[in-house]
């Protein structure tokens, strides 16, 4: 069940280091270089001093942390885990055209607005409740929401072990990374089309052979800003300090820009 983690580890180079780690209240950011990373935070125990004294620690120790059932060291790892993949090195390196402005808005280029016309009709099912998503899928396919925390008309997260085999298409949360719920999903859904989806998705062509067909991340361009952001000094989505883009197999980057 850790070979993907452990792929995700392995492929950050041994030499990139921690060059600053800000833990916000809840979210957390890490950069090496010139890539920067964040996570939301999960709840579950406190920051273990390890994590604390992470400056100048090698990224991939820090990364690690994906693995910990310590859900707020885990949200660290992932920060790290997406500094070196959603970094714009990276993300150009793997196929994503980037814009020259630091940040822009294109609504139309929402994932779930994208894939309405490739879902029509089809058995849709979605890990997470996004925020209006079932204004924007339900008109056009036979929608199924599975949750943790299961709102009213929802499926709770036990039921995805009947509803993913038969669905055409399957969305998931990044948070799924966090919980380390994501083997067994892509397990249950390895008939469908499945879409990995939130700011902090990795931008990692290593997905694709675990059973993901789409990435849908974010990548940070101003750097300062996300910072700030995190750290609780400007209040205003760390949205606005990049672009959100989507990565598919074979270098196939569709950019979408928030």
């Amino acid at each position: 069940m850790w070979k993907l983690y452990d792929t995700l580890i392995d492929g950050i180079p041994a030499d990139c280091l921690v060059d600053e780690f800000i833990c916000g209240t809840y979210g957390v950011l890490v950069r090496s270089g010139s890539g920067c990373g964040f996570s939301h935070i999960l709840p579950g125990d406190t920051l273990p001093e390890t994590t604390k004294k992470s400056l100048k620690m090698p990224l991939r120790e820090l990364a690690a942390g994906i693995k910990s059932w310590n859900f707020i060291e885990a949200s660290a790892g992932m920060a790290a885990i997406n500094t070196w993949y959603n970094s714009p090195l990276a993300a150009t390196a793997n196929g994503i055209t980037l814009t020259n402005s630091l940040y822009s808005e294109d609504r139309l280029s929402d994932p779930f607005i994208a894939y309405q016309n490739a879902i029509k009709n089809k058995k849709v099912a979605v890990c997470g409740h996004f925020p209006y998503i079932e204004q924007l899928l339900r008109p056009v396919c036979e929608l199924t929401l599975i949750d943790r925390e299961p709102e009213e008309g929802d499926y709770p997260e036990a039921a995805a072990e009947y509803i993913l085999p038969e669905s055409d298409f399957v969305i998931l949360s990044c948070t799924s990374l966090i919980y380390k719920t994501l083997p067994r999903l892509l397990a249950l859904a390895q008939n469908a089309y499945v879409i990995l989806v939130g700011p902090f998705t990795p931008l990692a062509p290593v997905l694709f052979s675990y059973g993901v067909s789409d990435l849908s991340g974010f990548v940070v361009k101003d750097n300062a800003a996300a910072a700030n952001i995190v750290a609780g000094f400007e209040r205003r989505p760390i949205y606005k300090t990049g672009q959100k883009v989507t990565l598919k197999p074979g270098g196939d980057g569709n950019t979408l820009v928030l």
